[in-house]
């Protein structure tokens, strides 16, 4: 063989070895079966042979990842595919790796869980790669692809992506969120490619337009093998006749396109600017008029159009809007309609609700039509054409547009609410039925007189000086808010709630007001507010505890409480959701049973009678579990939070005496992960348990709370408050002097501490034990705690490290032996009671 194929042999195989792709480091193309990616290590991604594409973990919020394939020309490096767009996982601990036993890629989040994976372990996987389309295949020794991400798409088809009849494309929740949305692009049961809405309450198409038949749609439902991809000049084509082209068809120029079924519901193809600026450009639309699509202003909410043509939503007069942040929630009543009670019909001239028509009829007269709706408990609402005699009674409200339709909606209202109704609007049948309007674009159909269709220039004139005032307020709060506010709150606020799980809500007052028996059994106050307890319309047991000192507004105090709702731990109380109505700030969380650890501790408040009180395994017990709650609020959750209030009367004891931490996360939240924190704009916490830096006016990071843990680890071990011990020593003159300086205390402990005897041990653990303790346990709970409550936060462990620490010690050890006294050589102490003077210059 020829000199020159040998060497392009070696070097072929030297490139293809698993360590040679790896020295390629940050832009190598290929993982070989046990290279893993970790999220600490900024920069590390597959990066496709071109440069066009990267694959890697992509961070979408403070604490927040996805692993996704980007597109990198472009200038906002737009993602093209997310394996875990609805299981975000932990920016600390969280691991991409190609399984050595060639099961296939697997997504770990913090502690090893499995949150996603290619599910290739019938096979062997010797290799993923990224390809210059875009595309990240996972494939044996031979090369044959096992899985590929084209087959997986999430709300982006590139150029060769197929859509089939297995997989569909499904819409983001909302801009720059990689969360799941309510639109989807899909072959239907006819084999047409269909845009529909699914909604938590609805579900509806309105792409092809519905009111046609497919045949009139151009479309064709004969073709089984439901298939369809866009090609790099910008051509779709489907199996059931779809087709259209990009407006820059063929154009060589073009770096890339994609077809992406946008958060709001529209199916877009965007082209890649050619002049390197890196920017899309809009290419096709399927929907040009954005009101036509389903559900984008939910439920109640009306549809019209602002400046530039963008959609702006409103709702109707009695309705207010349910989430001003989220439309998609629509509007709400504020009046309730009781089946068999006088009700009136609102006209509503200008407006229109697709669908829901329950009884669609022709050729009826308006109060046949009218009738049929108060026949009907369940009818909302009555559209009625007039000249023709159409009827369309509803029995909800979706989808609602503003146009200059000849069709009239009827919105059923209560007799009893017509003097709420400002009747000098749009008054018809004794109520007024407007638009509210909650952005700056109203057309003249909102002012225009029921009879004649003139315009009243008083009314349009008194319009536009209001809507002018409305605007400079609106500036001048934005500023407030926006370009003042703290800038690790706009974060949160602009990354926040809509990440929120399932189980957290919104309550009203009034529900809670009920619940709680019109709040009449308060059962504790803390430092946030009083204490009640409840049970809600499912059952539930909670208790709700009124946030007295929380003056935020409502959209901030919502942002802010959207980081508890995401916060769900075995030893952290579960937070249900929140209340925010007028002045009432409420917090809605499980309830406890065994009440909080300071009654059981210090009061016998568990085996009342007894004198061993709470027993040695519920004390080392409790000791772990809230080491890993609190571990878990400063390193494991998606925001790290300081609890800055860490005390017996914020540790509840559950069921089985499972401790559970509360009041968490009302205090600032921190915005970085680093040791310098910020500072709080007060002191927080309790006096005993408040670390040195408070005072000291230093930052305050996590390192407080393990401060505040060492005291109770302290009063775990020893059975009495911290704040009521006082050392007794022997004077030069042989009297007992009170040390009440609280470093000193700690400095004693930690000197007997580092030749911990079992005699001294058994003396210093709480009496009423009567000896039944571990000593390793106890003796590193000593020695943890005293590390805890060191002056120097630098010189304080963890909250990991705590854990690890004390899980260490998990075995009881051997019985243990038993002393009447200390052994010699060690000063015997006594303990005695601060007063309240003392305890203050000690503290």
């Amino acid at each position: 063989m020829a000199p020159g194929v040998l060497l392009a042999t070696a070097f072929f195989l030297l490139t293809t070895l698993p360590w040679a792709a790896l020295s390629d480091g940050d832009h190598r193309s290929v993982m070989w079966r046990g290279d893993s990616f970790a999220v600490e290590d900024a920069g590390h991604a597959l990066v496709s042979p071109s440069g066009n594409f990267a694959c890697g973990f992509r961070k979408v919020a403070t604490n927040t990842y996805t692993f996704a394939i980007w597109i990198t020309a472009a200038a906002d490096a737009t993602v093209a595919w997310t394996a875990n767009r609805d299981a975000p996982v932990n920016g600390r601990g969280s691991r991409f790796e190609l399984r050595k036993d060639g099961s296939g890629l697997v997504l770990e989040d913090f502690g090893g869980r499995v949150v996603w994976s290619t599910n290739t372990s019938a096979t062997k996987a010797d290799r993923g790669e990224l390809l210059d389309t875009g595309n990240l295949v996972v494939a044996d020794a031979s090369g044959h692809a096992l899985w590929q991400s084209f087959d997986w798409p999430t709300d982006t088809l590139l150029p060769g992506q197929p859509i089939t009849r297995y997989r569909r494309l499904v819409s983001a929740s909302a801009r720059g969120l990689p969360s799941s949305g309510f639109y989807n692009f899909y072959f239907d049961s006819n084999n047409i490619l269909n845009i529909m809405y699914e909604g938590p309450e609805i579900s509806s198409n309105y792409w092809p337009d519905p009111f046609n038949k497919w045949w009139v749609n151009l479309r064709t439902a004969y073709n089984s093998s439901r298939y369809g991809s866009l090609d790099a000049a910008g051509r779709f084509t489907a199996s059931d006749n779809l087709q259209f082209n990009a407006s820059d068809l063929g154009d060589a120029a073009v770096v890339m396109r994609r077809l992406t079924l946008d958060y709001d519901g529209n199916l877009r193809v965007y082209s890649l600017d050619a002049s390197g600026a890196g920017t899309w450009q809009v290419t096709w639309v399927a929907m040009s008029r954005p009101c036509d699509i389903h559900g984008i202003c939910g439920r109640y909410g009306l549809c019209t159009y602002g400046l530039g043509g963008a959609p702006v939503c409103s709702c109707p007069e009695g309705f207010v809007v349910a989430n001003a942040g989220d439309w998609s929630k629509g509007c709400r009543r504020v009046f309730d309609v009781r089946c068999g009670e006088d009700v009136d019909f609102a006209p509503m001239p200008v407006a229109d609700f697709w669908g829901f028509d329950f009884n669609y009829t022709e050729g009826l007269t308006y109060d046949t039509c009218r009738q049929i709706c108060l026949d009907d408990c369940n009818c909302e609402a009555f559209g009625y054409k007039k000249g023709v005699g159409q009827c369309y009674p509803k029995i909800a409200l979706f989808s609602g547009r503003i146009s200059d339709f000849r069709q009239v909606i009827y919105l059923k209202v209560p007799r009893r609410l017509e003097r709420k109704f400002d009747p000098s609007v749009l008054r018809l049948g004794g109520h007024a039925c407007t638009v509210r309007e909650v952005r700056a674009n109203t057309t003249a159909n909102y002012l225009r007189r029921a009879i004649g269709g003139k315009i009243n220039f008083v009314y349009f004139y008194s319009f536009l000086a209001g809507l002018f005032v409305m605007e400079v307020i609106f500036i001048a709060v934005g500023y407030l808010f926006v370009f003042r506010a703290d800038p690790a709150a706009r974060q949160i606020r602009d990354e926040g709630y809509s990440l929120v799980l399932s189980h957290f809500r919104r309550f009203t007052y009034g529900e809670l007001s009920s619940a709680t028996c019109q709040f009449r059994d308060e059962v504790a106050r803390s430092a946030s507010g009083a204490v009640y307890k409840g049970v809600l319309g499912d059952g539930r047991s909670v208790t709700v505890t009124r946030l007295e000192a929380v003056t935020q507004a409502d959209e901030v105090f919502r942002s802010d409480l959207s980081v508890i709702g995401r916060i769900n731990h075995m030893n952290l109380v579960r937070v249900w959701g929140f209340c925010s109505e007028d002045s009432h700030r409420l917090l809605v969380s499980e309830h406890v049973e065994n009440g909080s650890l300071d009654k059981a501790l210090f009061l016998d408040g568990i085996g009342e009678g007894s004198a061993v009180g709470l027993g040695w395994q519920w004390r080392f017990g409790i000791a772990v579990g809230v080491a890993k709650g609190l571990a878990y609020l400063h390193h494991q959750c998606l925001e790290w939070i300081v609890h800055c209030d860490v005390k017996p009367e914020n540790i509840l004891l559950g069921a089985d005496f499972e401790p559970k931490i509360t009041d968490f996360g009302l205090a600032k939240l921190l915005s970085r992960r680093d040791e310098r924190g910020r500072m709080l704009s007060k002191v927080q916490g309790t006096r005993g348990y408040i670390a040195p830096e408070w005072a000291l006016n230093l930052p305050i990071t996590g390192k407080a709370d393990v401060f505040s843990f060492g005291v109770v680890l302290l009063e775990l071990l020893r059975g009495q408050r911290v704040c009521d011990w006082a050392v007794v020593d022997d004077g030069a003159a042989g009297e007992e002097l009170l040390r009440l300086d609280f470093p000193r205390l700690v400095a004693l402990l930690r000197e007997e501490a580092r030749d911990l005897r079992e005699a001294w041990l058994e003396e210093f653990v709480d009496a009423r034990l009567r000896g039944d303790f571990s000593y390793l346990q106890a003796a590193t709970m000593l020695e943890v705690a005293v590390s805890c409550v060191d002056d120097d936060p630098a010189k304080r462990p963890s909250m990991d490290a705590v854990v690890q620490n004390l899980t260490s010690q998990d075995v009881v050890p051997p019985s243990m032996r038993h002393a009447s006294s200390p052994v010699p050589g060690i000063r015997r102490q006594r303990h005695a009671s601060f007063s309240v003077a003392e305890i203050s210059h000690m503290v």
